[in-house]
């Protein structure tokens, strides 16, 4: 029986190791997505201007250019810059794991892994994508002096334009959207970077500090002891 495509989600892989490459496209072909494996980034942008994937798995080891100038690339490119991307990756390091969250990565998965696992962990992401992709389109969020532009990914406090990082500008965006309601870090763990993260006090905690330092004003993001974080819309 012949398969059809329509309306099914095209994920690319790009990995460089054969047997790693061709076993995950044949377990997504067998689990209803449309998927295609490259094994450079050469290749990989080849594709994507012809086709836009709805994911990309991306492993980080690559010869030529590696995971994170790919992932930069495309988070710096308007057209695929919203295109959520799971990282795949033989590193084990935590500051391996914060950079590329830091950069855009929207989950990441360690080999060894088992397909089972990584493909639960695309369909969450996707359903987060969907679920964001639905409910804002082209939109504006005004809080307090805070301005932010969700189509062009930008912030303004007080009329003057500061540069987040791709996780910072989710956990602002969060937070704003839950505004006086107090936050756990794990809660904004599982939302901000999908999963469970064990370095997640340390990467929230930091982030936070960072995000008032950037935001340059007191009082906005309260710090609620033993528990988490809330921002707060004044008196």
């Amino acid at each position: 029986m012949e398969k059809s495509w329509d309306n099914m989600r095209t994920i690319y892989l790009v990995e460089d190791e054969d047997n790693i490459r061709d076993l995950v496209v044949y377990a997504l072909d067998n689990s209803g997505f449309k998927a295609e494996g490259f094994p450079d980034g050469d290749l990989f942008m080849e594709a994507i201007k012809k086709e836009t994937p709805d994911l990309i798995l991306l492993d980080i080891m690559l010869e030529g250019m590696d995971g994170y100038e790919i992932l930069k690339w495309l988070r710096s490119n308007e057209e695929y810059k919203d295109i959520p991307v799971i990282m795949v990756t033989a590193k084990d390091e935590e500051i391996d794991k914060v950079r590329g969250l830091d950069m855009g990565a929207d989950d990441y998965v360690n080999k060894p892994f088992g397909v089972m696992e990584l493909i639960s962990r695309i369909k969450a992401v996707l359903r987060r994508y969907g679920k964001n992709q639905s409910e804002e389109v082209d939109g504006k969020i005004i809080f307090r002096d805070i301005e932010m532009d969700l189509s062009k990914r930008t912030v303004k406090v007080a009329g003057e334009k500061i540069k987040l990082t791709f996780k910072e500008f989710e956990l602002l965006h969060y937070l704003i959207q839950n505004k006086n309601i107090v936050l756990s870090r794990q809660k904004l763990t599982e939302e901000i970077w999908g999963f469970d993260y064990e370095g997640e006090t340390r990467t929230i905690d930091v982030h936070i500090r960072t995000l008032r330092q950037k935001l340059d004003r007191e009082g906005y993001i309260v710090t609620v002891r033993n528990v988490g974080y809330k921002i707060v819309d004044g008196e």
